[in-house]
């Protein structure tokens, strides 16, 4: 409840992130692009602001945050207000789900991944866009993250934990992209495949 209150306060703070740092943000959605299908119905689940929903045509999101759900459906994005451990879609409902930087605030990852191979139709994907807790992005997020309205209770993880319990929900067939290799200058960079240089790591699963 807290996580969600700081995300309401500073909505608008958030989501002006994305015009401060554009180089960065057209970083990481560049990498979450190639990795998604080419057509299909798509939720992207922690949708926030809706950034990445309207940049990447998805138009359903599932957000906690009020102030900030208010902010995608500004952007044409059709928002539930719900939690990804029990997401408001019948079984089988989508092509693809997406999660951007929202496994660091979940509080039973588990479940939530549960919740996402339920509402996938066999044969479908799941894209996780992650910071990657071993890399040079994710040790400076996690030392100073207490100074981080957005980030101080979040938990960082590693992407072969990120692998390990998406494979325990039943996901298979795993790729990964990463991005953010240099922090010295912000600079748009080209997706590399592969993660452990990267501070943002997109993985693809599918269900079969």
């Amino acid at each position: 409840m807290e996580q969600i209150q700081a995300f309401n306060w500073a909505a608008e703070d958030y989501d002006h992130w994305f015009d401060i740092h554009a180089k960065w943000f057209y970083s990481e959605l560049e990498a979450v692009r190639v990795a998604i299908p080419n057509s299909g119905k798509a939720v992207e689940i922690g949708v926030g602001t809706g950034r990445f929903a309207e940049s990447l045509g998805i138009k359903y999101g599932l957000e906690p945050s009020e102030n900030m759900a208010a902010i995608a459906m500004s952007r044409g994005i059709d928002v539930q207000i719900g939690r990804g451990g029990n997401m408001p879609y019948p079984d089988a409902s989508f092509d693809f789900s997406l999660m951007v930087t929202v496994d660091c605030f979940l509080q039973n990852i588990e479940q939530v991944f549960r919740e996402a191979w339920r509402i996938t139709k066999p044969g479908g994907t799941i894209i996780i866009g992650m910071i990657d807790k071993s890399s040079p992005l994710g040790k400076k997020y996690q030392k100073h993250k207490n100074n981080n309205p957005y980030y101080k209770s979040a938990h960082f993880h590693e992407v072969p934990e990120i692998t390990k319990l998406l494979e325990k929900a039943g996901f298979s067939e795993f790729k990964y992209w990463q991005t953010l290799l240099n922090l010295e200058e912000e600079k748009f960079e080209e997706p590399q495949k592969g993660y452990g240089n990267g501070g943002f790591v997109v993985i693809r699963a599918h269900k079969k």
